[in-house]
């Protein structure tokens, strides 16, 4: 019997993790509808779920959809009770956006809102509509939301370098990986190009320039891919949660060392789809020489708040009399760091003659450390 007591299943909660789960028990749903482009069909999907939501006795509202003048979108709202929208003057300009308060005084059981990565007027509660979306879900609103894969923050290097489109609308992965349920929806290229050739994607004008850029069919293969990727890396990784299975043996501890260079936050990125692969823990290491700029201290600002956005953990380091390879080589031990990200080096063939290779100082002074070297213009998958 004491065994089985002590057995981690049958250990006594902590009073913190009652509390959270007292919350998570009021706190809404979140269901997210995932496509690799424009118009594979998650708003007609998710709007034929909640039709049959309705049949099944749910109270289901629209709060926010964006048909993008697309008639088959328009004519599944049917007869969908809509939350109208809120009115905004911005700089002379009306629009027209979520009416958060409106849906919270309504309080559906379930209600739908397109556009997850959208950014709201300045003027809004929150800046952007999946904090909108997170504030429903707190006060115990279930949430029915669609979103492109270009719009996942960690693929944002990825999906640039597929379509050369650059995408500044972004939801963080700790929010999609909060979504209690990930549909796919998913149809084939040449189908996604048809569609688009018919005008169910786009006004007619936009057809042919879009097939020349972002349609172009060996983009949409390559969106698919890591569409199918992404989403199956998000299932497992719940399916791993839900049923408590742990990794055997060492705890994964990935550094990634940024500098001064348009390459830091790829390296971000990249180095946080590796540790959320692995599940691991994700530590970012810069090092600097001698008294820093406004515009150096700016920056590294800037990295401790896209940081906080992937829960990893920024480490600054002055290098005195130590060269930066000693002192990434300090942090790697003292941090138990098991893989290293480098950025490539800028040192040419001669100064690494004369002043060391960064790489090989690493690989001599540790042991069991796997150093990757993410090129600055990579152009595959990784």
């Amino acid at each position: 019997m004491k065994e089985k007591e002590a057995h981690p299943y049958f250990r006594r909660k902590t009073p913190e993790e009652l509390l959270r789960e007292l919350h998570d028990q009021k706190r809404g749903k979140l269901k997210l509808y995932i496509g690799a482009a424009p118009g594979v069909g998650k708003t007609y999907k998710m709007l034929q779920d909640a039709h049959d939501l309705v049949k099944e006795g749910v109270d289901v509202v629209v709060g926010y959809i964006e048909a993008h003048g697309r008639h088959d979108t328009k004519g599944m709202i049917g007869n969908l009770e809509v939350i109208q929208r809120e009115t905004v003057f911005y700089k002379g300009k009306e629009l027209q956006e979520l009416d958060l308060l409106a849906i919270v005084r309504r309080r559906p059981k379930v209600v739908i809102i397109d556009e997850l990565a959208h950014t709201n007027v300045p003027t809004s509660r929150h800046k952007k509509r999946f904090e909108d979306v997170s504030y429903l879900l707190n006060q115990g609103i279930s949430v029915m939301s669609a979103m492109n894969i270009q719009h996942m923050e960690s693929v944002h290097d990825l999906v640039y370098a597929i379509t050369q489109v650059k995408v500044r609308e972004t939801v963080p992965d700790l929010f999609i990986q909060q979504a209690d349920e990930i549909q796919l929806v998913d149809v084939t290229p040449e189908q996604l190009q048809k569609r688009l050739r018919e005008g169910k994607i786009y006004e007619v004008h936009k057809i042919e320039q879009c097939l020349q850029s972002f349609f172009k069919l060996a983009n949409l293969h390559a969106l698919r891919e890591l569409t199918l990727r992404e989403v199956a890396d998000e299932v497992d990784g719940k399916l791993i949660h839900a049923h408590e299975i742990g990794v055997t043996g060492i705890c994964e501890r990935i550094l990634v060392c940024i500098q001064y260079s348009e390459t830091a936050e790829k390296l971000i990125r990249r180095g946080w789809r590796m540790a959320n692969r692995l599940k691991a823990d994700l530590l970012l290491l810069h090092v600097f020489t001698g008294e820093q700029t406004e515009r150096q201290k700016a920056q590294i600002k800037e990295w401790r708040e896209f940081a906080n956005r992937f829960h990893a953990s920024l480490i600054v380091e002055e290098a005195k009399k130590q060269k930066p390879a000693a002192v990434i080589v300090n942090v790697a031990k003292q941090y138990r760091v098991t893989q290293i990200l480098l950025g490539q080096s800028a040192r040419t063939r001669w100064e690494e003659i004369r002043k060391g290779s960064i790489v090989n100082t690493i690989m001599r002074q540790t042991h069991n450390i796997d150093i990757h070297i993410v090129s600055d213009s990579a152009k595959q998958l990784q």
